[in-house]
């Protein structure tokens, strides 16, 4: 365990953040664990901590939540306010380096969860969600029983967690600004229970839904009164669940398989004052009678909670079955998934009330960034050399977030276009810079003409509702998203200097265009002292595309093209750098035909030859392949400025790591099997 300041006879030094009455159980909980001990605790007012620290017997007690982490003596924080809290004050706990457990639900979408577990990361803290049953004996003894078979195969998981609450519309149950209703607060156990025990039938440690399709009652407040969700696995294990907060039901879960079933009276184990001893009822096919097994624990969930903490923090990530980050994530996932199909979004997940990023402080470049940049002639601001893909953005609050992330990173471009989820990308680009008020500080990269439409007519009847969208009268770059032979090149290049001299585009170029028209637009532009094109955005990575994705796309992989790039130094900006994931672990297997796209598009001998190399290389520079495919991109003698199209935060995060990898001008023939 950590020796670093507030240590007590070897126990981590917990401080509580909120004075609530889950934080009380958690108090009372921590007094009985056998490696805690609270020392701090941390309310919006003197009177409320001053209050809990007499009750609990707390030395240190802080009158705002920043005192808290301040605090030098408190190595682990229990974070215990409302859910649209959790975001925030994880984050601030991680940069002031404490370790974090989390009152479950871990956020309000998995959009702030991806950040705040990047926060972690980035301290080298441990982040847990506080699903306190998940830490009792009852719950491991359920995953060992469903993975020897005991039922046979697991074909139906029935889950509920349900009470009835008097409604009141001040109370954070009903409340939309305070995340309420029953799916977030106690519906989060029941999704998190299915995907553990689908997890266990099929040998994981939690599974994925496949599809997930719910239904509810929305109340007066707009959050959901009382709900169901159907969810189903790999493995054709289906789960009913059900939540609420104004009916309370008979709460439990039953597991039926192919050869007998289970019930668990009290999965939940959520008592906050007692230890129970609850039981696992294990009925078997063939009029068996049933078997009682019963779990004994000493204490609360509360604390064995802490103690299942307090390993994670020794070994560095929770101890299974306690939630891991990938376990807390997919169930994030998931409830947004049940959330969308019952049409819940809360007010604080809209544009307009995105006011700043997750961790609650202005948007800014972190210290010590990594990015790298280039210039793009006509662009007069230095242009990353990763250029953010927006193209599977487009809900605000997952796309924030991701456009935070990038920002923090030193990333300054993106890449969108007109015909992106019908205008869909363009607009929630331009909600997240107009909310977070960086205009001058990012290059919009956007692109329009798109066959049928590729003609000067409509490029500028859509690049007039693209500044629409995007909320701005100006592009840094404009790149005709296809081109049109039948149009001579001369009516392309009059109608983007038009709007070049007019202020609505800086710099333009052409997307999968072959370089003989790129090269005969530059010269009608040079007769007549106009401007030609700035960058080229044709596809290039390191695996050669063997068949485009989609019709009229073009490649500049291959000798030629890259002979005149280097020629003429023009910008790339190419598009799928890193050949839709080709290069990740086990994404590429000549056997695995799963992914009909990847197949058609890069499958081949010689591919298959560069992944070897990219593996033996990544292994010697211990680095992840991925890192080598994209440095690759990065180190060829011509500028380069990748699109990237990332949809997660730890895939950003992947991908900028490649920045630090130098490659020889040896080991970029080398990979590309040139020598």
């Amino acid at each position: 365990m950590a020796t670093q300041s507030g240590m007590t006879g070897g126990r981590l030094a917990w401080g509580i953040l909120g004075a609530g009455r889950i934080a009380g159980a958690f108090a009372k909980g921590l007094a009985t664990s056998k490696t805690g001990q609270l020392v701090a605790v941390g309310s919006r007012t003197r009177e409320n901590a001053e209050k809990f620290g007499a009750e609990f017997g707390v030395p240190r007690r802080h009158a705002s939540y920043e005192a808290l982490l301040a605090d030098p003596e408190v190595q682990a924080v229990y974070l215990a306010t409302p859910h649209p809290l959790h975001a925030e004050w994880t984050i601030r706990a991680c940069a002031a380096g404490k370790h974090v457990l989390c009152e479950k639900p871990l956020a309000l979408n998995h959009a702030q969860a991806m950040a705040m577990f990047e926060a972690a990361g980035r301290a080298g803290v441990v982040l847990m969600e506080a699903f306190m049953y998940r830490c009792h004996p009852q719950t491991a003894k359920l995953v060992e029983l469903l993975r020897a078979k005991a039922i046979g195969e697991l074909r139906v998981i029935e889950a509920r967690f349900s009470f009835g609450a008097g409604f009141n519309p001040e109370s954070r149950l009903f409340r939309n600004d305070l995340g309420g209703g029953g799916i977030l607060d106690v519906g989060c156990y029941t999704v998190s229970m299915a995907r553990l025990a689908a997890g266990a039938a099929l040998g994981r440690e939690f599974a994925e839904p496949l599809e997930v399709k719910g239904v509810a009652h929305l109340g007066a407040t707009g959050v959901d009164e009382y709900a169901a969700a159907v969810l189903k696995f790999p493995g054709g294990i289906v789960a009913e669940l059900a939540t609420g907060v104004t009916v309370g039901r008979e709460n439990g879960l039953r597991l039926y398989g192919s050869a007998g079933s289970i019930t668990v009276a009290n999965p939940w184990v959520a008592n906050r004052s007692a230890a129970e001893i609850p039981e696992i009822v294990l009925r078997r096919a063939g009029g068996k009678e049933p078997q009682t097994i019963r779990v004994p624990a000493e204490v609360t969930s509360f604390s064995l909670e802490a103690d299942a903490f307090a390993r994670g923090v020794e070994r560095g990530a929770p101890p299974f079955p306690a939630m891991s980050a990938e376990d807390s994530l997919g169930n994030m996932r998931t409830l947004d998934l049940w959330r969308e199909s019952i049409g819940l979004v809360y007010d604080l997940e809209k544009p307009e009330a995105l006011k700043l990023p997750a961790g609650g402080r202005p948007l800014a470049v972190r210290p010590g960034s990594k990015m790298k940049f280039g210039s793009i002639p006509g662009v007069e601001k230095p242009v990353a050399r990763l250029v953010m893909g927006v193209d599977n953005q487009k809900a605000a609050p997952h796309a924030f977030a991701m456009f935070d992330d990038y920002f923090e990173r030193g990333g300054n471009c993106f890449d969108t276009a007109w015909i992106y989820s019908s205008g869909g990308c363009e607009r929630v680009l331009g909600q997240w810079i107009r909310a977070r008020g960086v205009r001058e500080q990012v290059v919009i990269l956007d692109k329009g003409a798109h066959t049928p439409f590729c003609d000067p007519e409509s490029l500028t009847r859509q690049h007039k509702e693209s500044l629409e969208r995007l909320q701005t009268d100006c592009v840094d770059i404009y790149m005709l998203h296809r081109d049109n032979p039948a149009v001579p090149v001369g009516e392309f290049v009059e109608v983007l200097n038009e709007h070049r001299r007019a202020g609505r585009m800086r710099a333009f170029g052409g997307s999968n265009w072959t370089l003989p028209r790129v090269e005969a637009f530059n010269e009608y532009a040079k007769a007549r002292g106009l401007a030609g094109m700035s960058a080229v955005s044709n596809q290039f990575s390191l695996a050669r595309m063997v068949a485009p994705p989609w019709a009229g796309c073009l490649s500049a992989s291959d000798p030629e093209s890259r002979r005149w790039l280097e020629r003429t130094g023009t910008p790339l900006m190419p598009w799928s750098s890193q050949a839709r994931g080709f290069f990740l672990p086990g994404r590429a297997r000549p056997e695995d035909r799963s992914d009909p796209e990847l197949v058609k598009c890069w499958y081949a001998e010689d591919n298959f030859r560069r992944l070897s190399r990219v593996n033996e290389l990544a292994a010697k520079r211990k680095v992840l392949p991925i890192n080598i495919a994209l440095a690759y991109v990065l180190g060829q003698p011509f500028p380069t400025f990748p699109l990237i199209g990332p949809r997660l935060i730890s895939e950003t995060r992947t991908s900028c790591q490649a920045l630090e990898v130098e490659l020889s001008p040896a080991e970029v023939r080398w990979l590309n099997l040139e020598e």
